[in-house]
């Protein structure tokens, strides 16, 4: 009750400065009345859903919708309170300054009047990230983007010369919610036309079932040497209350066999071998491991069947397990493919210019290809989205990775 009284405080105190920018500038009773309604509307309604939901069935497409009407209308107000305190503190002194020199002689209020352009400012700075949300939510959290890189290996085996990955990752079905979107995407992704597709988890937000109407449309991805899968954090279940722990273990052998169904060759701490012209290449996938996250990733026992010389692809979700685990590992992962940050699902990014997203705060590798000691890592910005039902800016990614020997470089 502390917790909500606090919340309730922050965002009447972040509402009141908002609500000094719309009054002054457009002085309306009608347009001073809708602004307090549909404030009180969006707060109400993400109070009411975080409250009421089933926390049996995690996050749910109700709760994406609060929370992104919520953003939608709150992050433009903290821009108009931060500018409309600033005013205030140029009014304050000002009113201070009348109160001891003018005294009980001063005319109307010590404090001046605001300024109406100051307030035009700030509700013209507003509708940017508004507007932002918005698009996110109606276009942007299908706004599907190829992205290709070549990657060159000196000891790649030259039966692989140009060998082509797809990787996609954090598919998030749950939050699904345009069946013509999601299977234009699942196009996309057979359009590449890649030797092999790798999923790197997250397939579901929280439980099996998520998955069940989107079977068929996801049963259509092709790729010649097949497509290999591991878990993510959310696979698991643990964000679920169960009833009874044999209910979450069932729940994950269900998402066993339903990838199974999709044809993915799930890996869980295994490998396998992709095999040309008696040459081969490793591909190892180990279960989630994250920093403050689940670690059930065992890359000894993932690379049990490998040999240090082989070349090798790593799937692991999180790539904070590249961080403090592969990195400096004895057996060199030469390509390391991972997800899991979304890229917070917002940012900025101009190719060749600017990349950036509050989410690097958290993560040092969050979105891209990086390089370190010889070694890669993709970290993919997701096909699907979760909590806030849209993209700005980091928009959901399909990777297409090209092997060629020869010398290292991006």
């Amino acid at each position: 009750m502390i917790r909500w009284a606090i919340f309730i405080g922050v965002f009447v105190l972040i509402d009141f400065y908002a609500y000094q920018a719309v009054r002054t500038t457009f002085r309306s009773k009608g347009v001073n009345i809708t602004y307090i309604i549909i404030s009180l509307a969006v707060l109400a309604n993400f109070i009411y859903q975080i409250q009421t939901s089933d926390r049996s069935l995690g996050i749910s497409t109700k709760i994406n919708l609060a929370i992104g009407l919520f953003l939608t209308l709150y992050i433009p107000k903290i821009l108009i309170m931060v500018i409309m305190f600033g005013e205030d503190i140029i009014r304050l002194p000002q009113a201070c300054y009348k109160f001891f020199t003018e005294g009980n002689a001063a005319e109307g209020s010590y404090l001046p009047s605001r300024r109406m352009f100051i307030s035009q400012i700030a509700l013209g700075l507003a509708a940017i990230p508004f507007a932002s949300f918005l698009y996110g939510m109606v276009k942007g959290k299908y706004n599907f983007k190829v992205l290709n890189y070549t990657l060159h290996f000196d000891d790649l085996p030259e039966a692989f010369d140009g060998y082509k990955i797809t990787h996609i990752s954090d598919i998030h079905s749950g939050s699904f919610d345009n069946k013509e979107k999601v299977e234009y995407a699942v196009d996309l992704v057979n359009e590449q036309e890649s030797n092999i597709i790798l999923f790197t988890g997250d397939l579901v937000n929280n439980t099996a079932k998520e998955m069940i109407p989107w079977q068929d449309t996801f049963k259509r991805l092709k790729a010649e040497d097949g497509i290999f899968s591991i878990f993510g954090n959310h696979d698991y279940g643990d964000y679920v209350q169960w009833n009874s722990e044999e209910d979450k273990k069932q729940n994950l052998e269900d998402l066993k066999t339903i990838q199974k169904g999709l044809g993915f060759n799930l890996l869980l701490n295994e490998s396998r071998f992709i095999k040309k012209k008696d040459q081969r290449i490793a591909i190892v996938g180990v279960e989630n491991w994250g920093r403050g996250f689940k670690q059930k990733g065992d890359l000894k026992k993932a690379a049990i069947h490998i040999e240090k010389d082989d070349f090798k692809i790593l799937l692991s979700h999180d790539p904070t397990h590249w961080q403090e685990r592969v990195i400096d590992n004895e057996y060199h992962y030469h390509l390391t493919l991972s997800g899991h940050t979304h890229g917070m699902q917002f940012g900025i990014e101009i190719p060749g210019f600017i990349k950036w997203s509050p989410v690097k705060w958290r993560y040092k590798y969050w979105a891209g290809i990086y390089k370190e000691k010889g070694q890669y890592i993709n970290v993919n910005r997701g096909l699907g989205y979760l909590a806030f039902p849209g993209r700005v800016g980091i928009w959901p990614e399909i990777t297409v990775i090209e092997l060629k020997k020869g010398s290292n470089s991006v």
